[in-house]
């Protein structure tokens, strides 16, 4: 599915009524062990991002410059004694913006591409890049639409840290990539994947996608607006 089409699908969300913790800090956070792995380059682009309305703008570099400072957060403190380069393509965004009717309740969300890469083998540990979707996740203030409390910038920093707990997630689920122990991976991407879960509201992407798409609008129940291709 086209990232943009995903987006402005997700944007369909309904109205939640449970709270959750803002995302966690990473320098708070009990980190896994991430065996052999040490962090040597980390390059993030957006020269390909899309933005889907309704939404606040925000420049390309503006995502690079949140997104570098999440990843390095996360996986700076590492110093296994093997070599790796964690690259991230922004594909898309949404930041909720101050003002919009609760019926739509829209929530701040960014799309995107991650890839790891072995400095000493020299290419990339995966064939296809992941693509990660993520939420701002719920608190009081994203209950009512998060631009109504939170700033623009606090929204992106949330968004970018939620990404990052993400990357981390997939790369547990490839110990064999810095030899980790399977158990020991296995119960660690559970345990940050329950914070993930109680942060992020869950949703099915494609079945939204195919409600974006077929929805007629109305003056009391609007549609999300999905670019094209």
């Amino acid at each position: 599915m086209h990232p943009a089409a995903r987006l402005a699908a997700l944007l369909l969300l309904p109205l939640l009524a449970a709270c959750a913790t803002p995302a966690r800090d990473p320098l708070t956070e009990d980190l896994p062990d991430m065996g052999s792995f040490r962090l040597a380059h980390n390059i993030v682009v957006a020269d390909s991002m899309q933005q889907v309305p309704p939404s606040r703008r925000a420049s390309p570099e503006e995502w690079v410059e949140v997104m570098t400072a999440e990843i390095d957060r996360r996986f700076g403190g590492y110093e296994g004694d093997r070599l790796y380069h964690i690259a991230i393509a922004i594909d898309g965004y949404s930041l909720a913006p101050p003002g919009i009717p609760l019926v739509l309740s829209p929530k701040s969300i960014l799309v995107i591409s991650a890839n790891v890469w072995d400095d000493e083998l020299g290419r990339k540990l995966h064939e296809e890049p992941e693509q990660i979707t993520v939420f701002e996740g719920l608190s009081p203030g994203t209950i009512i639409g998060s631009g109504i409390v939170n700033s623009r910038e606090e929204q992106m920093q949330i968004l970018a840290r939620n990404a990052a707990r993400r990357v981390q997630i997939w790369m547990l689920q490839n110990p064999e990539w810095f030899g980790i122990d399977p158990d020991a991976a296995a119960a660690d991407a559970a345990r940050i994947e329950a914070i993930a879960e109680a942060e992020e509201p869950e949703v099915d992407p494609d079945a939204l996608a195919e409600q974006a798409a077929s929805c007629v609008p109305t003056a009391d129940d609007p549609c999300p607006q999905v670019p094209a291709n």
